[in-house]
């Protein structure tokens, strides 16, 4: 099937890797149709990085691509994600874009899920070099910060941090912590760069500590 021809939504975090790929995805001539997100049961937060659903509406407005966002709980997050590209798909959705780099389980529920969903998956940072990707982020424009730490690799001095050359050399000073935080390390809020019709305005609210994660609040 023609890549331009491509009905698609993208996964979309709020974070660094759903922008960069539906930056990817818009320069390959996928035709982007929605932003789906899973929030968490109450939905007031994202599901992963725990931002306001408030904020990634703005997100949305500010992008132009329509956020679809979809309520669950971790235990049946498959279930729920599944019904909601299945809504999709009967508006014409053949693809998903997905922002995952290069954990081979992540990889394999994506293509599990969109065999099931018989839509094609689009993986558009596979395998690239994380540095490179990183300083390509910063290079073309993007701006974000740092939204929530996991305790056991990062402490809440983290947060609020932007990512810039400076937040790459001093995570390579660090052992065991992946420069894009695929282990979940740590995640971002993008609020400006080319994907961006206007900047996202924002201001930081509290921190707070859950279990193994600490979280910055932003609010819109």
């Amino acid at each position: 099937m023609d890549k331009e021809k491509l009905k698609a939504f993208v996964s979309w975090s709020g974070g660094k890797e759903s922008a960069i790929s539906l930056y990817k995805a818009k320069n390959e001539g996928i035709n982007i149709h929605y932003l789906l997100n899973m929030t968490a049961e109450e939905g007031k937060y994202s599901r992963s990085h725990r931002l306001s659903c408030n904020i990634l509406k703005i997100q949305s407005k500010n992008i132009g691509i329509p956020l679809i966002q979809c309520r669950s709980s971790w235990k049946e997050y498959e279930e729920n994600f599944k019904k909601a590209v299945f809504k999709l798909k009967r508006e014409g959705i053949e693809a998903g874009v997905f922002g995952d780099i290069d954990l081979q389980e992540h990889r394999e529920w994506v293509e599990r899920i969109c065999k099931d969903l018989r839509i094609k998956p689009a993986l558009l940072l596979w395998k690239e070099n994380k540095e490179k990707l990183l300083k390509d982020f910063i290079r073309l424009g993007f701006k974000a910060i740092v939204v929530t730490v996991r305790r056991d690799f990062l402490n809440q001095k983290w947060l609020g941090r932007q990512i810039n050359e400076r937040f790459i050399n001093d995570l390579k000073a660090l052992d065991n912590v992946d420069l894009c935080g695929e282990k979940g390390e740590y995640h971002t809020f993008v609020f400006d760069g080319p994907i961006f019709k206007k900047r996202v305005g924002f201001t930081l609210g509290k921190k707070t500590i859950k279990n193994n994660h600490c979280f910055l609040e932003i609010m819109g």
